[in-house]
């Protein structure tokens, strides 16, 4: 009696940012090209998955039908779940728990050796570099709002206005976050007002520059995958509430300035 071999079956699950992504193929390709790559090598030169299942992300970070669709099918056909990247989503706690928690058997086509061990690593280490940026963060803020205090207020004790005045003739007034109604900025005349509200604006979005090379170091993902993914690992918005595809816009525009 002759041993039979098995032929191991994939069930392929891609991502991209954007629907204008999925509707172009942009980034597809590649991951499709991975994924058959790594199949043909397990199963042969005409094997290819029972079935591709493609996510174009939305707002909200966690809402991820495609992969459950993806988990589903790959635990009843007793297949693998394929992916093309591991590397990619590394980052995202919420999709590697989901990932290691569904009981489907997974492989990602550039970690091939990666397991629920690995997956949980990954999670671990994600959740504490959220925890970092976070804490990085508020300590940078931190050092920053000391020394503009002890700069303020040394002008004070000399007689003088907590003010900066820039080289262009404009006003900056020695405070972090928006100087509305601030007294240093009484008497000084609307004009110069908006001014040091607007260089306020820019200094609260120079904050943030760190946080999105972190968050999305390739620059790749739309407004809308970038504010929830933001608003996934706990950042709040420069006016202190959640972030959306607009207040992203609005960021982006004032950093490329």
């Amino acid at each position: 009696m002759s041993d039979t071999v098995t032929t191991p079956l994939f069930v392929s699950y891609l991502r991209v940012s954007t629907a204008r992504q999925g509707a172009s193929g942009l980034g597809l390709e590649a991951q499709r090209e991975a994924v058959a790559a790594y199949i043909r090598s397990r199963a042969g030169a005409a094997a290819g998955p029972l079935r591709e299942y493609v996510e174009v992300e939305s707002g909200k970070a966690n809402d991820r039908p495609q992969l459950q669709a993806a988990l589903r099918h790959a635990k009843h056909a007793q297949a693998t779940l394929i992916i093309a990247k591991l590397d990619r989503l590394s980052r995202n706690a919420a999709f590697l728990l989901t990932l290691r928690d569904s009981g489907a058997r997974f492989v990602a086509a550039d970690m091939p050796d990666a397991c629920d061990l690995t997956i949980g690593v990954l999670a671990l280490v994600a959740e504490h570099e959220r925890k970092m940026i976070q804490s990085r963060t508020k300590a940078a803020l931190a050092v920053k709002r000391d020394a503009l205090a002890r700069e303020a207020a040394s002008l004070v004790a000399q007689g003088q206005e907590p003010v900066r005045r820039l080289e262009d003739g404009t006003v900056r007034p020695l405070r972090l976050g928006n100087p509305n109604g601030a007294d240093c900025l009484r008497g000084l005349g609307n004009g110069v007002a908006v001014a040091s509200v607007k260089l306020g604006a820019q200094d609260r979005a120079e904050e943030f520059r760190d946080v999105l090379c972190d968050v999305d170091p390739a620059g790749a993902l739309s407004a809308r995958g970038l504010a929830g993914a933001l608003n996934l690992r706990g950042f709040r918005s420069p006016r202190g509430g959640r972030w959306t595809a607009q207040s992203v816009i609005r960021l982006r525009a004032r950093l490329a300035t």
